[in-house]
């Protein structure tokens, strides 16, 4: 940190006209919780919350809850929870200084202060960004995994919850007269749907007439949220200096692109976010299903492509022309063709404009954040897809090579013998069916069946091709799979 420089912080904002928008702001109280607070929902939600603010008013300020590491709130709360976004593409940068957030609390250590802020009434609604695993699913129901160790932590001490549903059971009991609606904004299909589930699902367990309520009375909207946003690094810290001539502790690097599409269901009220460009409509699915198969699921089979093939960033990945090719390839004929959309949607120009996104030279996305929790993140992103395809007597070729290009990543090295991290709550044993030496990996992740539901693991169409690919990866490696592949 810039020692000889002042920290970002309120009185800092008069000189700082020139990265805040040129409109009065009223200082808001706290109206909505946020539940993990990352980078993403700094650069998403936060900042749609206060452009909707500029434009309509209302208090809608934001507390954010770190549900594991306290870094965040050490960063930022010395700045009175100021920070600034990085807003990068080919054009250049134009820096964002976010006031929205007002409160931050970390979970692990004052679980009461996170309840109370929940139980606060003036809290209207709870918004989400704890990734897949922050569900506490069980894949193989779609409902609550009681036997995950948070859940069975919070079963015998709901007092002092630890997990998602916890927390959210644990304060709406004591919302009954005023409850508020929970916005998931994470990458999960029917993501509302999912979260209300394993909600009920917990709250049964302690008291059905809880979880009856709960599934009558709470809105659990869904919504489609994008923008690419990295990883923070000391770059990015040098760079918020040299523009804001303060030190900000954790900026927030990010591209242009935002959307956010939400299901209008908000019974206690809701920010005035379609003046801040977000789109309001009865139904997400069609747009969270193009997201999650044309963005989430190229962004993976790109990751671990490019990974193998010791590239770094996703921009030098989507550079690469047979890399290019084979995502080209893959939206035009295998994705896109699965896509229930309105009219309006141009598949088409929906493709060209994530291939210009990926290719981002000012990003430096990182491939290994996007690998990472793969083990979640591919059922949603890629099954789907194979098994409507699979429907329809269609091929898989490709669709499997982003599986197998995940298997192969699980061995731990790259073809070039770099280490590759793996971050995934099933670590332990994808390193270990998949490690150089293990008897037939393929069969051995295949036989997942949190990953991988019997019935798709079991059609031979679908093993058939992933071992091909595999196999292929190991002999030809990443890139002439890729050229190969792209020209099936």
């Amino acid at each position: 940190m810039n020692a000889a420089l002042p920290r970002l912080a309120p009185d800092r904002l008069p000189s700082l006209g020139a990265y805040l928008p040129a409109l009065p702001w009223t200082q808001p109280r706290v109206g909505i919780v946020h539940l993990g607070l990352g980078n993403f929902h700094r650069a998403h939600q936060a900042m749609y919350t206060e452009d909707a603010m500029l434009a309509a008013g209302g208090d809608w300020g934001i507390c954010g809850v770190s549900l594991r590491r306290p870094d965040t709130r050490d960063a930022l709360a010395p700045q009175d929870c100021l920070y600034s976004v990085l807003v990068r593409d080919a054009s250049g940068q134009r820096v964002r200084v976010v006031r929205a957030l007002r409160r931050i609390l970390v979970a692990t250590e004052d679980t009461d202060a996170v309840l109370a802020a929940l139980r606060d009434p003036g809290v209207r609604i709870v918004t989400l960004t704890v990734t897949e695993k922050g569900y506490c699913l069980d894949p193989r129901t779609g409902g609550l995994d009681l036997g995950h160790p948070l859940i069975v932590h919070d079963l015998a001490d709901p007092a002092h919850p630890q997990s998602v549903p916890g927390y959210l059971a644990a304060a709406l009991r004591a919302r009954r007269e005023h409850p508020f609606t929970v916005l998931s904004c994470d990458n999960l299909a029917h993501n509302g749907a999912a979260l209300r589930r394993v909600v009920v699902d917990y709250a049964r367990v302690l008291d059905p007439e809880l979880a009856d309520w709960i599934a009558r009375a709470v809105a659990f909207p869904s919504t489609m949220v994008d923008r690419i946003v990295p990883a923070t690094t000391d770059a990015d810290r040098q760079a918020a200096a040299e523009a804001l001539g303060c030190v900000d502790a954790w900026p927030v690097p990010a591209e242009s692109f935002r959307q956010w599409v939400i299901e209008d269901r908000f019974p206690a009220g809701r920010p005035a976010w379609e003046q801040a460009g977000a789109l309001l409509v009865d139904d997400v699915t069609p747009y969270e299903t193009a997201k999650l198969r044309m963005l989430n699921g190229i962004h993976s089979t790109l990751a671990y492509l490019a990974l193998l093939a010791d590239i770094e960033t996703v921009d030098h990945a989507a550079g690469q022309p047979d890399l290019r090719a084979l995502l080209h390839r893959m939206m035009t004929d295998d994705i896109a063709p699965t896509l229930t959309v309105p009219p309006s949607f141009d598949r088409a120009r929906y493709r060209d404009e994530l291939l210009a996104r990926f290719a981002n030279p000012a990003l430096k996305h990182r491939c290994i954040q996007i690998a990472m929790d793969g083990s979640q993140k591919l059922p949603p992103r890629l099954l789907g897809t194979i098994s409507d395809r699979l429907r329809d007597g269609q091929a898989v070729d490709r669709l499997a090579l982003g599986i197998a290009a995940w298997m192969r990543f699980l061995s731990g090295r790259s073809e070039g013998g770099a280490a590759l991290e793996l971050n995934d709550p099933m670590a332990a044993r994808l390193r270990a069916l998949a490690a150089p030496g293990a008897h037939d990996p393929v069969a051995g992740l295949l036989g997942l069946h949190e990953i991988f539901p019997p019935t798709l693991a079991e059609d031979v169409r679908f093993a058939g091709a992933v071992r091909r690919a595999y196999d292929a990866l190991g002999r030809q490696g990443a890139l002439a799979t890729a050229r190969r592949y792209a020209a099936l």
